[in-house]
């Protein structure tokens, strides 16, 4: 087991804001655009709300002034509260399909979003995973597309609300009283400011508190998925001293983030609210000296306060849109990544006879350059012949698997199936010709019947249960008491390995390929469950094309040629009897070694 842990960081990179950036971030609104009527119309709404919410603020004063005659408007403080209940309702309904409105659009284009980007990793090539780690690249997207969520659905909302607040809140400061807006636009923004600068920091340390929450959930998650290999290496204490060596970590790290968030408390309770107070102190003058009305003032206070709230909001909720841009940046990036079946032709068939060769091919993985793999390769199998792959771990075997099945592209020579060269087919069309047998199985967490139609989607009942039949696995799964709607657990854990076998034969036989791979399916089994299972692979292999990548003489004794591959050539090949009458062969050898036992 690994004793080492990753760190996850919970904070997504933000973009830089220019002209490009923000024009490419746009593209992303292509998913938005079959509902950008709901998404305008939700603008709209929150236009109104938000003037509306200054309407309120303007009235509550004014109730104060009616109440002590100071007002030259002629209403009654039982008209403006009747005014008040009819604008409450009209905001209340205001705010439904505002909320509703924006939901639809976020729900709605962040699934089309969600969509996009799972059918795009599905048709990625096998070398875009190797040069990725699929469970970061995992986490980002799940973080990218749910910071994106959250700035489509609230962020960029709540934005420009806070955009009308403060505009609308100044214009009315500067327009009943000026002498006020002076003073308070003189020091509250500075304040505000100082406030955000110290979020800042309360936000870098509570960074810092999420990631080192992050290794000891690493840790954890590390030694719960492998609790068999630490209770078999008696490491329970050893893990649980690491644990706990975070755990005081993460205390460290909090307490200075409470200390932080203290003396945030305090600026703001003595700083903030003094200076709120102080143009509380300056308007109260005012209203003494009859230079403003007591209802004028608590308006201006309200407003004031409404204005500061507006200034930090903007702050905070441009670093989220700032973060979002990022999102829309990296998940452009994996949208634009060149799949495997971007051009393909959906009506496109191939129907293979299974006559496969080999020509000179020269491989290197893309990740490893300098490292040749094949070299010059040359292999001829003709259609219903059963060949088999042999040689040491590292020669190449699996490689020729791969790039049969177009996993990879080849540096030279060519692969040719049925006459054609295997890039000038449809790849879809083309590898719906091959079925495979992997060594180790991994079943999808649904039922035994759900695995089996893998093989072919639109399968009858009846056709699944004779795959069954004929793997082998009719006769435990009968004896599950939901048979066939038996869930089998994540990656098929409640099933044995020999079951998972069957279960994988099945799946091919009811895929029924012209040309079947098999990664030693029996190799891992007992002396009873490979019995049952080559029983089963014998009869899958029958008048079809068959690639066997063997590792035991069981298997490879009985088909038509062995091909013995050495430092990615091929070196020997012959059948069975042949091949082991060389006394000096290299397939003699392996034998005698009991590589092939």
């Amino acid at each position: 087991m690994s004793r080492r842990h990753g760190r996850n960081d919970p904070d997504l990179p933000k973009a830089k804001l220019t002209k490009e950036t923000f024009s490419q971030a746009l593209e992303i609104f292509a998913y938005l655009k079959p509902y950008k009527w709901h998404f305008i119309v939700g603008l709209i709404l929150l236009t109104v709300s938000s003037a509306i919410f200054m309407v309120v603020l303007y009235l509550a004063g004014l109730m104060v002034d009616i109440a002590q005659g100071e007002t030259t408007l002629d209403y009654t403080l039982k008209e403006i509260g009747l005014l008040l209940i009819v604008i409450f309702v009209f905001q209340g309904i205001i705010s439904f399909f505002r909320v509703y409105l924006f939901a639809y659009t976020s729900e709605n284009g962040i699934a089309a979003i969600r969509k996009a980007l799972y059918t795009k990793m599905i048709t990625l090539p096998i070398v875009f995973y190797e040069k990725n780690r699929l469970g970061e690249l995992i986490s980002r997207i799940t973080a990218d597309v749910e910071s994106m969520y959250s700035a489509f659905s609230v962020t960029l909302a709540e934005f420009l609300r806070q955009i009308v607040i403060l505009f609308v809140g100044i214009g009315f400061l500067a327009w009943t009283a000026p002498t006020l807006s002076l003073i308070m636009l003189g020091t509250f923004p500075i304040i505000v400011v100082l406030a955000l600068f110290f979020g800042k920091h309360i936000r870098k340390l509570s960074k810092q508190r999420q990631d080192a929450l992050a290794v000891t959930n690493t840790i954890m998650n590390e030694t719960m998925t492998s609790i068999r290999s630490v209770k078999s290496f008696t490491s329970e204490n050893f893990e649980s001293q690491r644990y706990g060596t975070t755990i005081n970590k993460v205390i460290g790290i909090a307490m200075n983030y409470a200390k932080a968030r203290g003396a945030f408390a305090a600026f703001m309770v003595s700083v903030l609210s003094g200076a709120l107070f102080f143009v509380i102190w300056q308007g109260a003058k005012m209203v003494q000296n009859d230079a403003i009305t007591a209802g004028g003032l608590i308006s201006f206070v309200s407003y004031t306060a409404a204005i500061g709230a507006a200034i930090a909001g903007l702050g905070n909720f441009y670093s989220q849109l700032l973060g979002a841009l990022g999102a829309t940046e990296r998940v452009r990036e994996i949208l634009k990544e060149g799949g495997e079946l971007d051009n393909i032709d959906p009506t496109a068939k191939v129907e293979l006879r299974g006559n496969i060769s080999f020509n000179n091919v020269v491989f290197n993985y893309p990740t490893r350059e300098d490292i040749p793999v094949l070299k010059s390769l040359n292999i001829s199998i003709k259609s219903g012949q059963k060949i088999a792959l042999v040689g040491a771990s590292g020669s190449g075997k699996s490689t020729i698997v791969q790039l049969l099945l177009r996993f990879y592209d080849i540096q030279g020579g060519e692969i040719i199936a049925d006459g054609n060269n295997i890039q000038d087919y449809d790849i879809s069309a083309y590898r719906s010709n091959f079925g495979m047998v992997p060594q180790e199985v991994l079943l999808f967490g649904g039922t035994i019947k759900e695995n089996i139609l893998y093989g072919r989607p639109k399968a009858s009942h009846e056709e699944v249960i004779n795959a069954a039949k004929q793997s082998n696995s009719w006769e435990f799964i009968s004896g599950f008491p939901e048979g066939l709607e038996t869930i089998v657990g994540e990656r098929g854990i409640k099933l044995s390995g020999g079951q998972r076998q069957r279960i994988a034969i099945a799946r091919a036989i009811l895929k029924d390929p012209a040309i079947l791979l098999l990664d030693e399916a029996t190799s891992s089994l007992d002396a009873e469950s490979e019995h049952v299972v080559q029983e089963a692979l014998d009869r899958l292999m029958q008048n079809r094309t068959s690639i066997i990548i063997a590792h035991r003489l069981s298997t490879v004794k009985d088909v038509d040629k062995i091909f013995v591959i050495e430092d990615g050539q091929v070196i020997e090949q012959g059948d069975h009897i042949t091949l082991s009458q060389k006394e000096e062969g290299v397939y003699t050898h392996l034998v005698h070694l009991s590589s092939l036992s």
